[in-house]
């Protein structure tokens, strides 16, 4: 099997022997055209295999990023999204019948914690909350018609861990399917579907991405859950367009080393923050403070991007901080080859409320961190002249 870097550069992206292009066309068109009426009823079950019908059920470019998006999660196949979150409530929806009952972890994206905590059960479904990280709170939380069992590893924004193959086989001994967000981890550090897990979704705006230039967002799983995703998502009208899908792809090919050097400058910034007398936490697995080290060293490869951390003092301190960096930018999103900073109380976890946010150990002095691929001694500078501000 070709490496990481190697898949980044040439997967899903053959040399094309019409034109001699070595990147992949934009077929920017809204409907395909037949010369035979008899290829019609083809086309339109074939999901791009048999020729295509309308780029909101499959088009050519988006195709070839989720075939690509399918081998760097060692999937059977990928479906491309609008966004991360279109991603995330179409793969949830596929998988939902009447009176369903959804299970997931307490610390999750604001986004996901709106969808799951609030819009589904206006819809007749049930959610569950339970604490992250407790593998018992999982098993007794899961019910009879339980049919998602919904997972973030490493968390958003607290870098907690769930031990995936533990959870996937809790919710498979109840019949229910295990969904996991690996956006923070990225499939470069972590692939859940080899661990047990049945659907993989990710915000592609994100690691998969890296430039900070699109939304997009994906699913992956074997093809039979792809395709009940893909039918799903041609009701719901989340398909990517091909221009950011053509972007994803050339994202992607340099994905695997843009991660890696994200993963060594956290890991450095990480041991920084621990030292520092304004710092009073510093959630990072790769830390072996870290609770759950050992189980990031077990279904981790690299430890990731995203760190956070906690100031001494108020909110005020913590803002102080993110408004005196000037290497690093006060913004939202992640992933990219820039390093942003964020207080999750004020911008990515709003949906909570300051007793849910509390419940999931996200205090008002919580920076979290996207770490670049800028060089690390200029990083962590910047730090320490935003903390002399804080």
């Amino acid at each position: 099997m070709p490496g990481d870097s190697t898949k980044s550069v040439h997967e899903a992206e053959p040399f094309d022997e019409e034109t001699g292009s070595l990147i992949a066309p934009i077929y920017e068109t809204s409907t395909f055209g037949f010369a035979r009426a008899a290829d019609v009823p083809l086309a339109v079950a074939g999901s791009g295999e048999k020729g295509y019908t309308y780029s909101r059920w499959d088009n050519p470019t988006v195709v070839r990023l989720e075939k690509k998006l399918g081998a760097f999660e060692h999937a059977g196949a990928g479906a491309a999204f609008s966004s991360g979150m279109a991603a995330i409530s179409t793969a949830v929806f596929a998988f939902l019948k009447g009176g369903s009952h959804v299970l997931a972890i307490r610390d999750l994206y604001g986004g996901t914690f709106g969808l799951l905590h609030d819009m589904l059960p206006g819809l007749g479904f049930s959610t569950d909350l339970v604490d992250t990280g407790d593998v018992s709170a999982l098993e007794s939380g899961l019910r009879e018609n339980t049919s998602i069992v919904y997972i973030e590893s490493p968390t958003n924004p607290t870098l907690k861990l769930v031990d995936i193959g533990k959870a996937a086989k809790l919710a498979h001994a109840n019949g229910a399917l295990l969904m996991v967000d690996n956006t923070f981890a990225s499939p470069v550090n972590q692939n859940p579907l080899d661990l047990g897990a049945d659907v993989v979704v990710h915000s592609a705006t994100k690691y998969l991405n890296g430039h900070a230039d699109l939304i997009a967002g994906a699913a992956m799983a074997n093809r039979e859950r792809i395709r009940k995703i893909k039918m799903m998502r041609r009701e719901l009208g989340g398909t990517l367009d091909p221009l950011p899908a053509w972007l994803v792809l050339r994202g992607m090919k340099t994905m695997a080393i843009r991660v890696r050097q994200q993963n060594a400058n956290a890991m450095a910034l990480a041991e920084f923050l621990s030292s520092h007398k304004k710092v009073t936490a510093v959630h990072y697995p790769g830390l072996k403070t870290h609770p759950q080290h050992e189980l990031a060293r077990k279904q981790m490869r690299g430890f990731g991007g995203m760190l956070s951390f906690e100031i001494k003092g108020t909110s005020r301190n913590a803002m102080r901080f993110t408004e005196n960096v000037k290497v690093a930018t006060l913004a939202a999103s992640l992933g990219g080859v820039e390093t942003l900073v964020s207080q999750p109380y004020n911008m990515t976890h709003t949906q909570m409320s300051a007793e849910d946010r509390g419940k999931a150990g996200i205090p008002e002095t919580l920076v979290r961190v996207s770490v670049g691929i800028e060089d690390v001694d200029d990083l962590i500078e910047d730090f320490r002249r935003g903390l002399s501000a804080a």
